[in-house]
């Protein structure tokens, strides 16, 4: 059995590798001219955590991942509001995850499966076919491809969608937020090293985290109201961050040195249906809880897991074994696209009293009555 794979991200690597484990072949198309690193941190857990121990990469991402030493929420003008400390920050994410940078998580699935795969960057469909028992592909490399699976696991603005189920704007959910994130090439003076600052500001939000290793990344997400149509990330940024003090100026001129950025909006994908016959979506191209709801690569990763146990359950019968996975993984996708849409509104809070009322469960547990009472309850 041969499945073709479009796109390299976390998604499409992880069903590389559990399509390999139950004796698949698999084909990865990828249309950037090479594999991306960096990326935000994600909070790693649920089933993706489960699937990862499963799968046999959990090691691996433990390594990878790491602890936040200190959360540190900050006025505009650079002064503390308050603090969470490690022992809090562990307790409120629980035993069974894992802060990792979304790239680092995608390396350790590139490293398992790139001696299992062939990958082809900088290429992508062009045409798609299929009857009962084959999927044909042509690609912008000129060559055709066929398959017993396609899966397009092409992430928010997926090209395999708009081919096989429609344009995007049939898909589309706009929460009115837009986020750009990049690498710095060197930490704040005024964020210590393991620590992450934050601020939040009338419909806009900045954080630079620092991991232990060294690496930095700026965060920028704020409400579209402050965007302005076709403007360029530098544009962007400089006039809806340029007021503000504390690090904002250093992290905005790490930008112009920034290797790759992350800009585009906040949106998820709404679908009735995540396969047509022998073609399927999985990861954002499917579903795109969106960072609201921190769970994308979670979700990823146990959607691969599970797809690989339903084709292995269901030899030979392709779409029997598609719509058995859907079953078991969209109520789990619905209800972190419902969290997404609740929690957007405190994301980038446009008034002093909404952001109060957003840091409130934060400055509580920020308290060593309630700090220890986590602690107790969750490890």
């Amino acid at each position: 059995m041969r499945a073709i794979i479009i796109g390299a991200g976390i998604a499409g690597l992880a069903t590389a590798l559990r399509l390999h484990q139950i004796g698949w072949e698999t084909l990865i198309v990828e249309r950037a001219p090479e594999r991306r690193g960096g990326g935000y941190a994600v909070a790693f857990g649920g089933i993706g955590y489960d699937a990862a121990e499963r799968m046999g990469i959990l090691p691996d991402l433990l390594k990878k991942g790491f602890i936040t030493d200190e959360l540190v929420y900050h006025k505009p003008n650079g002064e503390r509001r308050f603090s969470l400390d490690r022992a809090t920050i562990t307790a409120t994410t629980g035993p069974r995850s894992i802060t990792i940078l979304r790239g680092d998580l995608e390396a350790v699935l590139y490293e398992k499966v790139r001696d299992h795969t062939e990958i082809r960057f900088g290429a992508t469909l062009t045409t798609v076919d299929q009857d009962e028992h084959t999927v044909r592909v042509t690609l912008t490399d000129g060559t055709t491809q066929e398959g017993d699976l396609l899966i397009g696991a092409d992430g928010l603005h997926s090209a395999t969608r708009a081919l096989l189920f429609g344009p995007e704007e049939d898909f589309l959910l706009d929460l009115e937020h837009k986020v750009a994130v990049y690498m710095l090439d060197k930490r704040p003076a005024t964020i210590a090293t393991g620590a992450t600052g934050t601020l939040s500001s009338r419909g806009r939000t900045v954080a630079v985290i620092s991991i232990p290793d060294g690496r930095n990344v700026a965060f920028f997400g704020y409400r579209t109201s402050h965007a302005h149509p076709g403007e360029d990330v530098t544009t962007e940024l400089q006039r809806v961050y340029g007021d503000l003090g504390w690090i904002i100026p250093e992290a905005l001129a790490g930008l112009q040195r920034a290797e790759s950025v992350y800009f585009d909006t906040i949106s998820q994908v709404v679908a009735a249906s995540w396969s047509k016959g022998r073609v399927m979506l999985l990861g954002d191209a499917a579903w795109c809880v969106t960072l609201f709801a921190g769970y994308g690569s979670s979700l990823a990763v146990g959607g691969a897991d599970r797809l690989g146990t339903e084709l292995a359950a269901h030899p030979g019968d392709v779409p029997a074994a598609l719509a058995a996975w859907e079953a078991a993984i969209r109520p789990e996708a619905e209800r972190k696209q419902k969290l997404g849409r609740r929690v957007k509104g405190v994301y980038a809070p446009t008034s002093p009293l909404l952001l109060w009322l957003s840091l409130l469960p934060l400055r509580l547990a920020s308290l060593p009555p309630v700090r220890r009472y986590i602690i107790r309850r969750f490890t």
